[in-house]
């Protein structure tokens, strides 16, 4: 299984802007696609957005398309998700994580980072 630790989470006012990052390590990162997803208090973990093994196809769940986008870089072993027009509805943990073939599904990933806290005041 793969590390991954996600960082660049935060406390930002209602149309900001945050990067996620997550770095990973322990298996060859470009083997897997990755996705990100996200958990608020009382809430069901749902899917954020994916992004193939080279970064050529990506997917996201409605209501952040048009404002998210997930990006990888190989090299660095390193998946993203920009964070624009950032509303309150958008605080949650957010979670990166691997799985060996596309998927919106969480028990398709088999690795999980420890997540990152994001806040979006109003």
């Amino acid at each position: 299984q793969a590390q991954l630790v996600e960082s660049g989470g935060g406390l930002v006012q209602a149309g900001g802007s945050l990067r996620l990052s997550c770095a990973t390590s322990g298996r060859t990162f470009s083997s897997y696609t990755m996705g990100w997803f996200r958990q608020a208090p009382g809430k069901d973990r749902e899917f954020v957005a994916g992004i193939s093994r080279s970064g050529g196809n990506t997917y996201y769940a409605n209501s952040v398309k048009g404002r998210f986008t997930i990006s990888r870089d190989n090299a660095k072993n390193t998946v993203y998700l920009q964070m624009n027009s950032l509303e309150p509805e958008d605080t949650a943990v957010y979670y990166c994580a691997a799985a060996a073939s596309p998927s919106m599904r969480a028990n398709s990933y088999d690795s999980w980072g420890q997540g990152t806290q994001v806040t979006v005041s109003s």
